[in-house]
């Protein structure tokens, strides 16, 4: 993977799409962000853009992927995950494995992204279309995760992973590091990753010999800038069948893939589940991050 230093011409050519489809610094941002001040100010801009206001100002047409946040989150999320992953590593050196992934999974997950965001006050930075930002776009905590993510990437983008690791550690990593440690010490099932259930469900299910789960995305609803998703998560039952233990909708894929999980562990040790049959291919199943 590159970055800027290491290609600065294909971040200026971020930079340049964002200019292009009409994406312009608020002059209240210009290039600093929290102590760090961009070379490529239209990747922050584009950060802070949601895909509502692309299709209000040309509703007619399908705004061009790179004319809102939505890629920049792809890569957040990615670069956030390392981030985290080699803060825990260090900050927790005799933790195994299994530790350190539900601490990972508590701090990268929406609910604890959107408490950053809300901590910051990164709502009435965004810019929406004036339909979701009447709608309370701006306290949204699905859009406040995205958007972080996507800052993330930004400054990664911008600077390489130093200003994104300052970044992350100062307001993701930091503040919660006494919480965490005293998550380590809960006995109940969540075990240090505090409302992640997908982390509990796993646990829950290689306990009594399950197997993995599979979030299977079964139908979206909704406009492109707000859609709606609908998540089965499933076990192996045979070569080429599969138990659905629950399904949930969500605004976001992460969103619909917790509250799957949250049901499913209510009742994971209920005799009956539905079962329903699958050929167990690669393809049938869409990894919803």
């Amino acid at each position: 993977m590159t970055t800027r230093q290491d290609n600065p011409a294909k971040a200026r050519q971020s930079g340049a799409k964002a200019a292009a489809a009409g994406v312009t610094a608020p002059e209240s941002l210009h290039s600093d962000f929290f102590d760090y001040k961009f070379k490529d100010p239209a990747l922050l801009t584009l950060a802070l853009t949601h895909s509502s206001l692309a299709y209000e100002r040309n509703p007619e047409h399908v705004p061009e992927p790179g004319a809102d946040n939505e890629r920049l989150e792809f890569i957040g999320d990615a670069v956030l995950g390392l981030l985290v992953a080699e803060a825990l590593y260090r900050k927790f050196p005799r933790l195994r494995e299994g530790e350190l992934t539900r601490l990972r999974a508590s701090l990268v997950s929406s609910r604890n992204l959107a408490q950053v965001a809300m901590r910051m006050e990164l709502g009435p930075m965004l810019r929406m279309g004036r339909g979701e930002e009447h709608s309370g776009g701006q306290k949204k905590p699905a859009l406040l995760a995205n958007a972080l993510e996507a800052v993330i990437a930004a400054m990664y983008l911008d600077g390489g992973l130093a200003p994104a690791r300052d970044f992350v550690m100062r307001h993701v990593v930091d503040p919660m590091e006494a919480e965490l440690t005293r998550a380590l010490d809960d006995t109940g099932p969540f075990s240090g990753a505090v409302g992640d259930y997908k982390s509990a469900l796993q646990e829950r299910l290689q306990a009594i010999g399950a197997g993995q789960p599979k979030y299977v995305l079964t139908d979206q609803t909704g406009p492109d800038h707000r859609k709606r998703f609908r998540i089965a998560v499933r076990i192996a039952d045979g070569d080429a069948a599969w138990k659905t233990l629950a399904e949930a909708e969500g605004t976001t894929k992460k969103l619909a893939q917790q509250e799957a999980a949250r049901l499913a562990l209510a009742g994971v040790a209920a005799p009956a589940v539905t079962k329903q049959k699958h050929r167990a291919k690669p393809a049938a199943d869409e990894a919803a991050r």
